[in-house]
């Protein structure tokens, strides 16, 4: 396979990776992709999470002994790494710890998420100086974990309530959901807005601006499909979600590669000026395991990215987000989401003991379960019109410790490849070996 060829080979391979795949982005926006690759350029893990299309040029044609015509087809993360989880308030005004960020998310294997977690916390590890031991001891852990939830939901399938909330978890998690508990909405708007002229708008910034009357005009154009994208069910009766402001936001994270997305103020249920909501409107990026997985029933299912990335998301989360839904803005599809302060990412720097790690990691198997096994009210099961617990669980019971160990050997073995790789890129990246890099 291509990840054990030698080291030149190794290093074309990541380039021709990027640059067959996103050649067209980054002649576009080469500024963009050079604030991204640097920080993919500072730790194997930042690497890791910047090159997902990278994972499933390796992982695709793997021979899996547990996959079969159904667990190789269910709704996936797709970028399921150790800082892909973290807390939301959902539909139903629950707090709840779940995987989050489904830009990824799409149709695919099962040990395709499993695989992709076990690496990163294999990463992790190596990172915080954890013995050999120590680190399949983690992965061993968080799959475990996995399997017996996933044999709870296969035993009880109507567990559609099933969350990770404060009321049944404890430690760091706990902590987790308790500080993030304590944000508020004002404390949100606060930071983001001011009053002027008796009325919020955005306050603006280096990386906030306000969007030209062309934009606003396409905006204001693109918001009523993206309200009919919204289930009924998930609809406020006391909102009459007018526009107030508009801006511009300048992407930030490893993903964004200099793009940029539109953060909307809305008035709230009530015109008090402390029920106001923000919304954000960003391009949706192409899938990665849509790279490798060639089925066109799969692809030709989604008008564009924002509608593949909500569909997904309902399928994964239960009781998502009442704001998500999508539209089209010049041509391309958006995902729109809102911008809450009840989300609060899981950060590993202050978890370092062996007690934390193993029970944090616990709780991340139980929520890559959940994700697998049950779907949001409003999620559409066509593409996957069938019980993904029990197909799951019909490929490991009897094969329990068979899954541990392949699992804990795959991260074990791509976790010191992605160390090499993110040295070969560096190397390339600093040479000036991407084109136009």
């Amino acid at each position: 396979m291509s990840r054990k060829t030698n080291k030149s080979n190794r290093q074309q391979f990541i380039i021709d990776v990027f640059v067959n795949n996103f050649g067209d982005q980054m002649q576009a926006n080469p500024k963009g992709w050079r604030i991204k690759f640097r920080k993919m350029a500072a730790s194997a893990f930042a690497f890791y999470r910047g090159s997902a299309a990278l994972f499933y040029a390796d992982v695709a044609d793997d021979k899996d002994p547990f996959l079969n015509d159904r667990t190789s087809r269910v709704w996936i993360q797709g970028d399921l790494h150790a800082e892909n989880f973290g807390t939301y308030m959902n539909s139903e005004g629950v707090l709840v710890f779940d995987v989050n960020d489904f830009d990824e998310s799409y149709v695919g294997a099962f040990t395709w998420d499993v695989k992709r977690l076990a690496a990163s916390l294999s990463l992790v590890g190596y990172q915080k100086a954890l013995s050999d031991g120590e680190i399949k001891q983690t992965i061993a852990t968080m799959t475990r974990s996995y399997i017996a939830q996933v044999a709870e939901f296969a035993s009880s399938p109507d567990r559609s309530d099933f969350a990770l909330t404060l009321s049944n978890t404890t430690g760091k998690l706990l902590n987790l959901l308790h500080e993030t508990r304590l944000n508020t909405r004002i404390g949100l708007l606060e930071s983001q807005t001011h009053i002027e002229n008796y009325d919020r708008r955005f306050t603006l910034g280096s990386s906030v601006t306000p969007v030209d009357s062309e934009i606003r005009t396409k905006i204001l154009e693109a918001f009523p499909d993206y309200l009919k994208s919204i289930p009924r069910s998930k609809k406020f009766e006391r909102l009459n979600y007018n526009i107030k402001d508009i801006v511009v936001r300048q992407g930030m994270g490893i993903g964004s590669a200099g793009t940029s997305s539109y953060n909307l103020l809305l008035e709230g249920p009530t015109q008090a000026l402390e029920n106001d909501i923000i919304i954000y409107m960003k391009p949706a990026q192409v899938a990665a395991p849509s790279l490798v997985v060639t089925d066109p029933k799969i692809k030709n299912y989604f008008l564009h990215d924002g509608h593949r990335t909500v569909i997904s998301q309902r399928a994964l989360q239960a009781y998502s987000d009442p704001w998500l839904g999508y539209t089209t803005l010049n041509g391309m599809g958006m995902l729109v989401e809102e911008v809450s302060p009840y989300k609060g990412d899981l950060e590993w720097d202050g978890i370092n003991t062996m007690d934390e790690i193993l029970e944090l990691v616990g709780y991340l198997g139980r929520a890559v379960a959940k994700i697998h096994c049950v779907s949001d009210v409003d999620s559409d099961h066509t593409l996957v019109p069938f019980q993904t617990e029990e197909a799951i669980h019909g490929v490991l019971k009897g094969r329990e410790d068979k899954f541990v160990d392949a699992i804990v050997k795959f991260g074990e073995e791509y976790g010191e490849v992605v160390r090499d790789d993110h040295r070969l890129f560096v190397d390339a990246f600093r040479n000036h070996l991407f084109p136009g890099l």
